[in-house]
Parts: structure tokens; C-alpha cells; sequence
């Protein structure tokens, strides 16, 4: 069996929800270490992922998918125009494509129909075994992907991310809209009808997405492209039709260096247990400086790092440590769930994409005293507010014993904000970074949180800093405006009052 072959044989297991991508990677790794001429389907069957029928059932697929890609090709041939016709015309603009709509009997029905389903697993695959015969077609022009709108939505996310978008939205009755430096923007094309809008949308959702989305009306959920990287996606549906919101995740986990943070947080991956909080708003950068850190842990640690994320953002592959991902829906009912789980299966590293409820605020903080280090994400303001979020998130009678676990196992919280630079040259990151020494975790115990500031505007020699230090540094630098700074400080005094434009 060909590489092409046994390659489509895991995109088929993998349609028919047999074995998960991280399987197929898994085997796909192990088969090209080995040179006994094993193929990949008798290697899954022996690392326990498939059954001896799952891979009878597999190859038939396999097979039947293989037919109808040949009869599509031959169909092809037949309707090619004779020679010296005039040559199909290339795709149009994105800006100018009209995408076909998806039959309504299809987008709105809440269950699929058994030979939709069958058909809508098998489709994918057979458009993965047709292309490679295609590309390779001598003499001859590649087709436009008419008819296969997934082509369509893969160049409008790589067009946006070549003009640096972070977001792109799809909405029905709107024009798509990008947003690049924290600011949204239009992409030039013109208004999407809600057939459109629903057409894009349910290129990006997998059979599994698919069903999720419709029972539940929003989904949240992964797409990836090959070179460009994976897109977190958040589809949902509104008062004009299914409207969709994809951010980029770049390939590779960044530095610190490549994200404009201070090499000092390298340290916070030195710790062997206790607990590290990256905090904020939404779309701060918390995800980048959490992959940052787990890469330099997988780089100079030889460990086991598990990830619990909904859903998984940056992929580590495995380098000095073993790095197991999970997400939430797709490899675990909770994060509560995976985490019980995680103290089981020896880890080292714990990574929470976020802390949602008392319950999984609760494990991490048993992970920490248990000998792990857990990174974990909170959606706060401060270094303050996030003590004070993870205490109030437990009742009363509970919290003086949440106070004293949390003065012994939390080691740091950095708090981040993301402001446009003055050059429009991208953002820049302003931290308030606390780390638990002596005096704060006596704080944290005896109640007197509201005196940590205090600690942190006076600490700058071991590493404390306040927010507004940081905001008041980029505008003294004239790297972010003023504006921007007040629109994110506790205290406004603070910030120097420049005018935008003006020269200090």
C-alpha cells in the first residue's frame, strides 16, 4: 500500500470517528520508525486503536472512496474541451466570489440523516484522494475548486492572516471583517446574504462540529490549515443567520523574546510544584504567554506535561518532555474531569486553559500542593482581583482554608494587556506581575489582600510591577498614545499626558 493510500486510510478512520487526529499522528510517527514493512493499518491494530473488523470496515471505506475519486476523474476527462478551446478562467477575487448555498433541508436539520451522514464523512476523503491525481495531471491547468467551497474559506484565512489579521468574522447581512491591532476593519468584500454567511461557516465544521453546532446552536472548535497554522473558531447562530469568528494560532508555539515579554518569566518555569496564573481580559495574549512557557518547559525539563484546553490552541510536539493535549468535549466530558483524571497519569506539569468554576479552581490548587506545577488562565483585572476571585469562588465557611492552601502553593500571577502600538506595527504587552514571596503570602493568609499593592509598587527589585508602572513606561517611551494607556490604568495620574502626534 502506497503512502498516498495508507494516508487516506487514517482520514477514513478518522471520518468514520474510529480514531481521533492524535491517534493517526501517533501511528503515522511509529510507522516511520519502523522498517519491517508493517502497514499502517496492521500498526493501529497492534497499538490497540483499531479492532481487526474497525480496519475491515476502514479498508472497504477506503476502497469505496478510492472508486468514486476514479470515477470522478474519469467523469472529469470526459468533459475536458477539445484542444484549442478557450481555457477556464481562474478563480475570482475573494472579495467577488459567490459561494454556493447549502440546501436548507441540510444546514437546518438538527440530526443527520443516516445516508447524509455516511455521505458527509466520505466526501472529505474523496476530495483528498482526487487532488494529488489532479495536481499531477500533465499538461493540464488545475481546475478552480468550484462546487468545493472549503477552498474558499482556506484562501480567505490565508489572505487575512498574510495581511495580519488576528480575527476574522463571518457574518450574515455584513461584510466579513477582519481585525488587525486590536481594531476591527473591513476586508473588502461585499455583504454576505445569510446563505453565504451559512455556507462558509459549515466549511470549517466537521462532521462531529457539525452535529454539536446544530443541537446546541454555538460551537466552539478548531479548523486547521497546512502552512498557515490552526484557527480557533467560535460558530453560532443569531438574529441574521450563522455567523462564525475564526482567530489565528500561529503553527509553532512563539518565545517570549517573539512576543515582547520579558525574559525574566522564564523563571516562573523553573518552579517544580505550586500554582501560576496568567490573567486578564479576553484577547490579551494570555494563550501566546501560556504556550511560550510550556515550550521552554518542553525544551529544558524532561518531564510529562498534560494539557486540558476547550479547544486545544497551540500543538506541542513532544521535544525533552512527553507532552499529552486533551480537550474538553472531544477527549473529556470537563475540565474538573481531566483533571481528577490528570493526577492519575504522572504528571509533572499540569496546563488549565482556564479556571471556569470553584470546582476546577479546587483541583488545581490540590494539584499544586500535591507536588505539581499547574499554569492556569483566569479571566481578571489584577494580581488582587485574581486572589480575591479564587477565594470568593468557594463559600464562606470554605475560604479561610482556600486562603492559607493558596498563600503556600501560588508562586506568581501575571496580569496582561495588549495596546496598539503608536507605529501601528503590531501590539505591545503591559504586565502587572506578581510573584509570592514572604510578604504577600502572609497577606494572602491573614485577608489583607487590598495591602499587596503596596508590596508591588515597592518590590521592583524582586520582580514585582504594577500595571500602570508598565502602562506609564510605554507611553514615556512613546511606544503606545496615552489614549490607550488611560484606557486601561487603575489610577489615570499616572500616565504622562502626551497628544498622540506629538513629539516629546
Amino acid at each position: 500500500m502506497g503512502d498516498g493510500n495508507q494516508q487516506l486510510l487514517g482520514r477514513v478512520a478518522i471520518a468514520a470517528k474510529l480514531i481521533t487526529v492524535e491517534q493517526l499522528n501517533e501511528a503515522v510517527r511509529k510507522h516511520g520508525e519502523r522498517n519491517d514493512g508493517v502497514r499502517l493499518g496492521d500498526l493501529m491494530v497492534q497499538l490497540g486503536m483499531l479492532t481487526q473488523p474497525q480496519l475491515e470496515q476502514v479498508l472497504a471505506m477506503q476502497r469505496s472512496v478510492m472508486e468514486k475519486a476514479a470515477a470522478k476523474r474519469a467523469s472529469a476527462h470526459r468533459s475536458d474541451p477539445a484542444p484549442g478551446a478557450e481555457p477556464e478562467k481562474g478563480p475570482a477575487p475573494l472579495a467577488q466570489v459567490r459561494l454556493a448555498k447549502v440546501p436548507a433541508q441540510e444546514a437546518t436539520s438538527t440530526r443527520p440523516a443516516p445516508e447524509r451522514q455516511a455521505r458527509t464523512a466520505a466526501e472529505p476523503a474523496a476530495a483528498a484522494a482526487e487532488r494529488p491525481q489532479a495536481a499531477k495531471a500533465p499538461g493540464k491547468k488545475a481546475r478552480p475548486a468550484a462546487g468545493r467551497a472549503g477552498a474558499q474559506l482556506d484562501d480567505l484565512l490565508r489572505e487575512a492572516v498574510a495581511a495580519g489579521a488576528s480575527d476574522i468574522h463571518i457574518h450574515g447581512g455584513a461584510p466579513i471583517k477582519l481585525r488587525g491591532c486590536g481594531k476591527i476593519y473591513d476586508h473588502g468584500s461585499a455583504p454576505l446574504s445569510e446563505d453565504e454567511a451559512r455556507a462558509l461557516v459549515y466549511q470549517s465544521l466537521g462532521e462531529a462540529d457539525r452535529a454539536a453546532f446544530e443541537e446546541h446552536g454555538e460551537h466552539d472548535y478548531c479548523h486547521e490549515i497546512e502552512g498557515v497554522g490552526r484557527f480557533r473558531a467560535n460558530a453560532y447562530r443569531q438574529l441574521r443567520g450563522t455567523d462564525a469568528v475564526f482567530r489565528h494560532i500561529p503553527a509553532q508555539p512563539p518565545s517570549l523574546e517573539e512576543l515582547g515579554l520579558p525574559s525574566s518569566l522564564a523563571k516562573l518555569t523553573s518552579y517544580h510544584q505550586g500554582l501560576v496564573l496568567l490573567t486578564g481580559p479576553m484577547s490579551c495574549g494570555k494563550s501566546s504567554t501560556m504556550a511560550a512557557l510550556v515550550n521552554l518547559v518542553n525544551e529544558e525539563r524532561a518531564d510529562h506535561i498534560i494539557t486540558i484546553e476547550d479547544p486545544i490552541e497551540y500543538v506541542h510536539t513532544s521535544k525533552r518532555c512527553v507532552v499529552n493535549q486533551r480537550s474538553v468535549k472531544r477527549h473529556t466530558e470537563s475540565f474538573a474531569r481531566a483533571l481528577r483524571a490528570s493526577l492519575r497519569e504522572d504528571p509533572d506539569v499540569i496546563v488549565i486553559g482556564e479556571l471556569r468554576d470553584r470546582e476546577t479552581i479546587g483541583l488545581a490548587l490540590t494539584a499544586a500542593e500535591t507536588g505539581h506545577l499547574v499554569l492556569a488562565s483566569l479571566h481578571t483585572g489584577s494580581a488582587i482581583r485574581t486572589v480575591n476571585r479564587v477565594i470568593g469562588a468557594f463559600p464562606p465557611e470554605q475560604q479561610e482554608q482556600v486562603r492559607a492552601m493558596l498563600s503556600e502553593s501560588l508562586r506568581a500571577v501575571v496580569s496582561q494587556r495588549l495596546l496598539p502600538r503608536m507605529d501601528e506595527q503590531g501590539v505591545v504587552p503591559a504586565l502587572e506581575i506578581m510573584m509570592v514571596n514572604f510578604a504577600v503570602s502572609s497577606l494572602i493568609r491573614d485577608s489583607k489582600t487590598v495591602q499587596i499593592h503596596s508590596v508591588l509598587q515597592t518590590g521592583a527589585a524582586q520582580g514585582q510591577s504594577l500595571l500602570d508602572d508598565a502602562l506609564a513606561e510605554l507611553v514615556k517611551s512613546r511606544t503606545v498614545s496615552s489614549e490607550d494607556a488611560l484606557l486601561h490604568c487603575e489610577d489615570p495620574k499616572k500616565i504622562p499626558q502626551y497628544r498622540s502626534r506629538e513629539t516629546v
